[in-house]
């Protein structure tokens, strides 16, 4: 099966071309590259990407503007179709602001701009993203992020435990987010939004390829439907 994606480019992004070459070098295929002033999405498309950076330079609120782009119109509606959704950092920060995933994500609650790899526990193993994963597996990942404290209220996060859409925690809480969250799930499990960046970690001239199943696990799973 062909594998369809693309990348969308905010103003501000800085890891699109990052994303585009974990994509082509787990598909085969590169990646259509979208701007966020485009009114529509390619037709066909099996998996949509938004990418870290500082979209709008994180003016208003981290990922604000960036929600309210045309594009993001196309977006929700695909995620409701059920297309695939990775959001990382500022990704994930766009679909928090754009209410395709609950919750919102903060100032770190050092204060200061984090850029180092972190491990994390795999909670989730059911969804496309994850499945590749062994339960309860540690993983490394880079994070980068000055605005990546998670957080929700006790309602919300009682919910997101209850139905398994936490999909990955910080062993080592590095931002101060609520229960250690570091991806989250909604509830169709079609859409994900993580602070970490695995697409930073697929190449071990890199440091690790612990990202690499994320992305092969979600093609092979497409591949399968």
């Amino acid at each position: 099966m062909a594998f369809r994606s693309a990348v969308i480019t905010f103003p501000g992004s800085n890891c699109d071309r990052d994303m585009a070459v974990a994509l082509e070098q787990v598909s085969g295929s590169a990646p259509v590259r979208v701007w966020h002033g485009d009114a529509e999405l390619p037709a066909g498309l099996d998996f949509i990407a938004l990418p870290g950076g500082f979209s709008y330079g994180d003016y208003l609120r981290s990922g604000a503007m960036a929600a309210n782009s045309p594009i993001m119109r196309e977006i929700v509606r695909a995620a409701d179709r059920g297309v695939p959704v990775l959001g990382v950092c500022n990704g994930f920060q766009v679909l928090a602001e754009a209410r395709l995933l609950p919750g919102a994500l903060m100032r770190n609650a050092s204060q200061h701009f984090i850029c180092r790899t972190v491990s994390l526990k795999v909670e989730n193993v059911q969804s496309l993203f994850t499945r590749g994963y062994e339960p309860g597996q540690e993983i490394r990942i880079p994070v980068a992020h000055h605005d990546g404290n998670y957080f929700a209220d006790e309602e919300t996060l009682d919910r997101l435990e209850d139905e398994g859409r936490i999909a990955f925690r910080y062993v080592e809480n590095c931002n101060g987010s609520r229960r250690d969250i570091a991806g989250v799930l909604n509830n169709a499990g079609n859409v994900l939004g993580m602070m970490p960046h695995p697409e930073r970690a697929v190449d071990s001239a890199h440091g690790g390829t612990d990202g690499l199943t994320l992305f092969e696990g979600a093609m092979k799973a497409l591949a399968s439907a």
